[in-house]
């Protein structure tokens, strides 16, 4: 799969600029702050419907603009696409592929998928649970239209469950709203769990080779899928899966109350990353924490290609500038045969050794 054109109208600092792009490399060159990451978060959100860095699409807007618009041309299963987004400060967004109108983000990512690895990708091992749980819903959202549906029903329905438990010493006629809420926590809960435990079999698989090569078979990394403790095996049927998790709501719900907190669900779920068998979030040295991010991140892609037979499009912001030369060297070795971005400070010799195309970003005009 391949992006072909990109179109832009008051997106982030982008005024109205289009870009045609190489199959193979494209290297973004310019300063710090003139758009080379607005450039990237564009791309994928039109892969998936969401930003990695906003919280809200508002934010992506140009200043003073009421609207902005994406749009890109692109090539994938033998097959030419249209994609279109436009965002609003005053209404819900409005998404398009081939000009017919996208229901939810799913479709989107039926068309392409993205791989983004940004800097701070690097410190994934090192941050707390959010960051990994991130990881993984980041990467089903595009592979699995299921889970991208029950993650976001799962996020409205904790925030429900939340305010209730949080307003219920004031209005204890809402207790008898969580029955309900509880059902719907475990059922999308169950179809998460489900969902993140074959991603973590697959990623369990491919980071441990990337790792072991990039340590020159000096180390082994070890992944394993932490959820909620009374799921005895993640990889049970979703019946059983909604049978466990009810049980542990049903034991918490006292301490829910009292603390007025969801205590119970997946949403505490963590990777546990170990290099030669210790906990790698504790004792991993700065190498080898970045080392085994890489590994995580380029397992992700080899789980995208497995799944649509088609390499995702890599977006590499800035990372090549924070490795060592032998990093540098492992990480470009395994990009070839899919189409790449990589963004940095200088026009380097990447286009050379990968072969492709040049942009030079200044104050939001692509030259």
């Amino acid at each position: 799969m391949r992006i072909d054109r990109l179109e832009l109208e008051n997106f982030r600092n982008y005024g109205r600029q289009a870009a045609d792009f190489d199959s193979r490399c494209n290297v973004i060159f310019g300063e710090n702050a003139q758009g080379k990451t607005n450039l990237l978060e564009s791309l994928v959100y039109l892969s998936c419907g969401r930003s990695p860095r906003a919280r809200t699409d508002r934010e992506m807007i140009g200043f003073e603009a009421p609207a902005a618009r994406m749009a890109a041309r692109v090539f994938a299963r033998e097959r030419e696409f249209r994609v279109e987004v436009e965002l609003y400060r005053d209404r819900r967004r409005r998404m398009s592929v081939n000009q017919v109108p996208a229901k939810n983000s799913a479709a989107l990512s039926d068309v392409y998928q993205t791989v983004f690895f940004c800097p701070e990708d690097l410190f994934l091992i090192r941050e707390g649970a959010a960051a990994r749980r991130k990881f993984m819903d980041t990467a089903l959202c595009q592979l699995r239209p299921r889970y991208a549906a029950a993650l976001a029903e799962y996020g409205r329905t904790y925030d429900h469950k939340t305010r209730i438990l949080r307003d219920a010493e004031e209005r204890p006629d809402l207790l008898s709203a969580l029955p309900e809420f509880n059902q719907r926590l475990v059922r999308f809960g169950a179809v998460l769990i489900h969902y993140r435990q074959q991603f973590t079999a697959r990623l369990r698989e491919y980071a441990a080779l990337h790792h072991r090569e990039c340590s020159g078979g000096r180390e082994t990394l070890e992944i394993q899928y932490k959820t909620v403790s009374s799921v005895e095996d993640p990889a049970a049927e979703i019946s059983v899966l909604t049978e466990q998790l009810w049980r542990h709501m049903e034991e918490h719900q006292a301490a829910e109350r009292a603390s007025r907190l969801c205590l119970s669900g997946p949403h505490k779920d963590d990777l546990l990353v170990s290099i030669d068998g210790r906990d790698a979030k504790r004792y991993a040295s700065q190498g080898q924490t970045r080392t085994a991010a890489l590994a995580m991140k380029l397992a992700e892609r080899e789980i995208y290609k497995n799944a649509s037979g088609e390499y995702p499009v890599l977006l590499l912001d800035d990372v090549l500038s924070e490795l060592d030369p032998r990093r540098q060297e492992f990480v470009l070795n395994r990009i070839a045969g899919g189409q790449v971005f990589i963004t940095c400070c200088e026009d380097d010799r990447l286009p050379e050794m990968l072969g492709g195309k040049v942009f030079h970003v200044e104050r939001g005009v692509i030259g």
